[in-house]
């Protein structure tokens, strides 16, 4: 629908912006799903919403800081609209909502709503209140909430992958992280629920669901009769007809049990592919993050996935710079990344975050330039390990998920493997969004595979 359908309908329209994880995106359609059943049309533009939501992250300074800018900019929408005599409604919600929730109000004065991840329930109402003329902030967190019963509106991403939250909250508390503090608490959403969504997205056509959690695979859900372990969640989800393929994000490496990994490995279904954040392979480092394991353990946990899976992908997080990292600290990790040879990786600087155990008992004590010097030279070598992973898949064959349309190309897909490695594929043959195709690769870029389709050899 276009921009003037949008502003000429006789309904509210409502525009979402969302920063972060796939979390947020699943948020971001549970908001969506909510405002759709309140009456609310979706808007394409926030020139012409009457409510525009700003759905956020808080786990790096960067991203509070592209949201304020982003606020501050979608605000003049909000001015020109007041001038003419139409309020609009401008709002903050998700994990920065709750972070700032003192600051926002005061310093962005122009937001009309502020609604932490844990009063989405409540969103309708406080857009009405909002819209009525009066200043809304609900950030409180529920040790309970999990959203169950409520539809998302599934528009994020093209109708092949859906996200199902199967778990809210974190209760590691490692001490650079905010997440426990603006998600609160380890709750997990009842497995009848989970399997509820999962079932209605293979209704609708979806082939794969990614199941979400801050520390997915440590779900339990004890219901007084038995406990419902990670590993008992993805038989039943592979048990699901219609879901082609299942993944899971994002495990915490003490999380991966026997049985998990035996799951992972003997379902079909589950894909062959694991995002497993290490963030330092010191282990002086990784205690004062209060991580957990120490990296024989981690590397432990890498080789017994690798031996019941050979061809799992496994990325990874790292986080340098950390208080007190000293240059043979860093050499560690250097030397962890050499040595596991990750298929790819997140990689970030540290920056203190307030109201984390780190800031209120640690130093920042390593120099920005020491920081960006030691995140220059590990993304420069991840790179090259790519690379040499990416060409190392030429000439093989691969099942691949066509996600969407190519930005390069109207003639061309993107997929992905099993191992959640994307290829460019043609669209030769009749091959369209949704469609699972044998192709054999033929090409690798640093960061991306091209792909032949194999005649006749596709799944609608």
């Amino acid at each position: 629908m276009s921009a003037s359908a949008i502003y000429e309908s006789s309904m509210p329209t409502v525009y979402v912006e969302t920063y972060g994880c796939q979390m947020n995106v699943a948020d971001t359609e549970m908001v969506l799903g909510l405002m759709a059943r309140a009456g609310y049309d979706r808007a394409a533009d926030p020139a012409v919403a009457d409510v525009i939501l700003i759905n956020t992250c808080a786990v790096r300074e960067r991203a509070v800081e592209r949201v304020r800018g982003r606020a501050s900019t979608l605000a003049q929408y909000k001015s020109q609209h007041e001038s003419n005599g139409r309020r609009v409604v401008l709002g903050i919600t998700g994990c920065m909502a709750e972070h700032l929730r003192d600051q926002l109000q005061e310093r962005a004065p122009y937001v009309d709503l502020v609604v932490g991840p844990d009063s989405y329930r409540r969103l309708v109402e406080h857009v009405e209140r909002a819209r009525a003329g009066v200043r809304v902030q609900d950030t409180a967190l529920d040790a309970h909430e999990t959203y169950e019963g409520l539809d998302p509106e599934r528009t994020m991403t093209g109708g092949v992958t859906g996200h199902v939250a199967v778990q809210r909250g974190c209760d590691r508390f490692c001490t650079f992280c905010v997440v426990p503090f603006t998600r609160g608490r380890e709750r997990a959403t009842p497995p009848d629920e989970v399997l509820r969504q999962v079932r209605t997205l293979a209704a609708s056509g979806f082939r794969e669901v990614q199941l979400l959690g801050q520390t997915v695979n440590s779900y339990r859900y004890d219901d007084g009769g038995g406990v419902v372990s990670f590993a008992d969640l993805l038989r039943r989800v592979a048990a699901i007809d219609g879901i082609e393929r299942i993944r899971f994000v994002s495990p915490y490496p003490l999380g991966f049990t026997a049985e998990v990994i035996a799951a992972m490995a003997k379902l079909p279904k589950v894909c062959k592919q694991v995002h497993l954040p290490l963030q330092s392979a010191s282990d002086a480092v990784l205690e004062r993050m209060r991580r957990g394991y120490n990296f024989t353990q981690y590397r432990t946990l890498v080789e017994q996935l690798r031996g019941a899976m050979p061809d799992i992908a496994i990325t990874t997080d790292f986080l340098v710079g950390f208080c007190g990292e000293s240059d043979a600290e860093f050499e560690e990790t250097c030397r962890a990344l050499a040595d596991l040879r990750f298929d790819n990786a997140f990689m970030f600087a540290y920056s203190e975050r307030k109201g984390t155990l780190a800031a209120r008992t640690l130093t920042d004590d390593v120099p920005a330039a020491v920081k960006q010097q030691r995140l220059s030279r590990i993304i420069e070598e991840q790179r090259k390990i790519t690379a040499e992973t990416y060409a190392a898949q030429v000439g093989r064959r691969e099942r691949v998920l066509c996600e969407s349309l190519s930005k390069r190309s109207a003639t061309e897909l993107l997929g992905r493997t099993d191992a959640f490695r994307p290829v460019i594929v043609s669209t030769t043959g009749g091959i369209s969004v949704g469609d699972l195709v044998d192709v054999v690769i033929d090409r690798a870029g640093p960061g991306t595979l091209y792909g032949c389709p194999v005649a006749g050899e596709k799944s609608s």
